[in-house]
């Protein structure tokens, strides 16, 4: 059975600070392709900076991106999951938060972020590995 650690590992982290303004929280997130971002205080976990809260707590309350800080934006109650958890409970953790992020821990320490298009991209691959072996199995029976 795979496991988060098979997905994420030797993956670079990405993160901002939490007094770093939405604006360039938000030019850090399309350069680097992502959806959401680690925010953190030195070391120690804060919160998560998405899509979803660019568009609920600063475009429709009218936050200017330039002055509000990413720390007043971001999403607080966030779920993470040990690197040795199985997808199925990754995934399980993300139905039961209604989330489509979890920062991934070892020893209490943030490693890395596992995104639901992981979890779906892994899956993906090793179906199609499986429908590949059988096909050849298949064509040489």
């Amino acid at each position: 059975m795979s496991c988060v650690s098979d997905i994420v590992h030797q993956r670079e982290l990405f993160s901002v600070e939490e007094h770093q303004s939405v604006a360039e929280v938000a030019r850090k997130m399309t350069d680097l392709h992502v959806g959401a971002i680690l925010v953190f205080n030195g070391t120690q976990l804060r919160g998560v900076f998405s899509e979803r809260d660019l568009m609920k707590r600063v475009v429709v309350e009218r936050c200017d991106a330039d002055r509000t800080p990413v720390g007043l934006v971001m999403s607080t109650e966030v779920a993470t999951i040990d690197e040795s958890a199985s997808l199925e409970e990754a995934m399980e953790s993300m139905q039961s938060h209604n989330c489509r992020h979890l920062p991934v821990t070892r020893d209490g320490q943030v490693v890395a972020f596992l995104s639901m298009r992981d979890l779906m991209n892994f899956e993906l691959a090793q179906k199609t590995e499986e429908i590949d072996h059988m096909r050849a199995y298949i064509s040489n029976a």
